[in-house]
């Protein structure tokens, strides 16, 4: 078991071949992992004309997430620069898609010594703001010996997660204490952190409700409705994960809904052609949505391979089911439908939003199954209830709007070193 920074720096050293390879491995399906790799090891290019805050969002979900703030930031300080990292190439070209020429952005080091060291003198912040969980000790540990305040906020700590962090509870705590302050999405998420012994930790809501969904892109999920026939019913299965396409398409002809479109958008992009090939094979008639083609009367499957456009998915859809929650992978964003008034089904596995899910179900904006057959039943029972599908949407849009304001509280705590 690992209790110092010592002893974990040391474990970093050791698996840096596996690291190595990681991205070899990663870039079979995604060659941009072999992009920037001096990034990873704190080597960058041109220095920031103007003083840096700094962002951290790991990946597409964090990213998205970052986006209230980023903007508020903004306006709050316009005299800096923003610089937003991240860990994957997903994340970055997130990052491009919604913030363009307005923010820097690179990758984040691994957390070398001399890889943070570099990456911080380099960009020399005046504010680090580290999204969700992300708790790496050597960088958090940088920041405080340069007097950088640095803040986890929007910080999520389900019990797998809290367990797996107890393996490393001194570890964890040192790193904890190092932080400036924590933002907690809920009480729950806050009382796990301080059991781990973080101290300074305020609830401040989720920031995905402050996500306001862009009006070009409900505009273009409208048109791309009309495309599809006004009267014919839209199942949108949104970011789904490894394994869950064939669940829902086993299922698929039980959902006895008459003309139903079904638009299936898979999480990570590397797997667009493996669930295309997946559908292939069960027979299905479908389209790709990056053809951009007219929807033939007999297709039953539009295939979401398309970046950049799940509010447009949600806008053009009736029901959204929520990918990961099928399978224990913790569910993955629903908010961003709610925001839209699309209804939700969730299934068993939840645990990255669970006290948001229960406060949707509860406020009748969503609801729970506990397998695939449960999901088919759920969309056939709503899809055919034009009343109660659209109390369900205003629901949703109210369960959306009664839970806002999360950045204004994180921006309250945010204090930036002026020199």
């Amino acid at each position: 078991m690992i209790k110092t920074r010592f002893g974990y720096t040391l474990l970093l050293y050791l698996l840096l071949p596996r690291v190595l390879w990681h991205l070899l491995w990663r870039a079979r399906k995604q060659p941009a992992y072999l992009e920037r790799i001096p990034e990873r090891f704190g080597y960058y290019g041109q220095k920031p004309e103007r003083p840096v805050i700094w962002v951290h969002a790991v990946s597409v979900g964090e990213t998205r997430a970052a986006q209230p703030l980023i903007a508020a930031l903004q306006a709050r300080y316009p005299d800096r620069q923003i610089l937003l990292t991240h860990m994957t190439p997903t994340g970055t070209e997130a990052g491009e898609a919604l913030f363009g020429e307005s923010v820097l952005r690179c990758y984040v080091p691994y957390d070398y010594p001399g890889a943070v060291a570099r990456f911080i003198d380099h960009f020399r912040p005046r504010l680090g703001v580290v999204m969700e969980t992300e708790i790496w000790a050597n960088l958090i540990h940088a920041c405080r010996e340069r007097a950088i305040p640095l803040y986890l906020v929007n910080a999520r700590l389900s019990q797998k997660s809290y367990s797996r962090y107890r393996r490393f509870a001194g570890l964890a705590r040192a790193s904890l204490r190092e932080l400036s302050a924590i933002a907690a999405q809920t009480a729950d998420d806050a009382s796990r952190l301080e059991a781990l012994g973080a101290e300074s930790v305020t609830v401040a809501g989720n920031l995905k409700f402050d996500i306001l969904p862009p009006p070009e892109q409900v505009a273009l999920g409208r048109k791309w409705r009309d495309h599809f026939g006004a009267q014919r019913p839209v199942l949108l299965a949104a970011s789904t994960r490894d394994g869950e396409e064939a669940l829902l398409l086993e299922v698929l002809d039980t959902i006895s809904v008459p003309q139903l479109l079904t638009l299936i958008v898979p999480r990570h992009p590397q797997r667009f052609d493996e669930v295309a090939a997946l559908i292939e094979r069960h027979g299905m008639p479908f389209q790709r949505r990056s053809r951009d083609e007219p929807i033939a009367r007999g297709t039953r499957i539009l295939l979401g391979d398309s970046m950049g456009e799940m509010f447009a998915y949600y806008a053009a859809c009736d029901l959204a089911f929520i990918g990961g929650s099928l399978l224990p992978f913790g569910a993955q964003n629903f908010i961003e439908a709610c925001a839209v008034g699309v209804p939700v089904i969730i299934g068993p596995s939840a645990y990255n939003f669970a006290e948001a899910t229960e406060f949707a179900v509860s406020a009748g904006a969503a609801r729970r199954v506990q397998d695939a057959a449960g999901l088919a039943r759920e969309a056939t029972n709503l899809l055919g209830d034009t009343r109660r599908l659209r109390e369900m949407s205003e629901a949703a849009a109210a369960f959306a709007r009664a839970h806002q304001g999360a950045t204004g509280r994180v921006m309250a705590l945010l204090k930036i070193r002026e020199q």
